[in-house]
């Protein structure tokens, strides 16, 4: 079982760990160091135990807070989800428009002339 120095808090501890968990237990203390040197750095030097304490505490929080926005992505998920299996069982009818706006004006300008020749025609008819 490798053994290994880690530093938090400018302290030295000796620790040990599972074969190929070195990685693991650096990171680990990395973030503990971090959290050590914000307390340091507001309160000054401290016990040992205490500093120790106050991190993991400072870090507990933290993945407390993480733990909370992951169960609300995950709700927000689900309903995604369930939105989006609703609208693929229950399609929605969407008309597109075939005929391209321009050219239905044209044509509607078109009826509005035969219009007002028919009425011309009608018009000189009766005169």
């Amino acid at each position: 079982m490798p053994e290994m120095t880690i530093t938090i808090g400018g302290r030295d501890f000796e620790v040990a760990c599972q074969e190929g968990e070195e990685h693991f237990l650096r990171s680990a203390a990395k973030l503990l160091d971090n959290e050590a040197a914000v307390l340091i750095g507001q309160i000054g030097r401290m016990p040992e135990a205490r500093m120790l304490l106050m991190a993991g505490l400072m870090l507990a929080d933290k993945a407390a807070g993480l733990e909370d926005q992951l169960r609300a992505a995950e709700e927000r998920a689900v309903v995604a989800e369930r939105v989006a299996a609703n609208a693929r069982a229950n399609p929605e009818r969407v008309e597109v428009p075939v005929i391209p706006e321009i050219v239905i004006d044209s044509f509607a300008e078109i009826a509005a002339r035969a219009e007002a020749l028919a009425d011309r025609i009608e018009e000189r008819k009766a005169g």
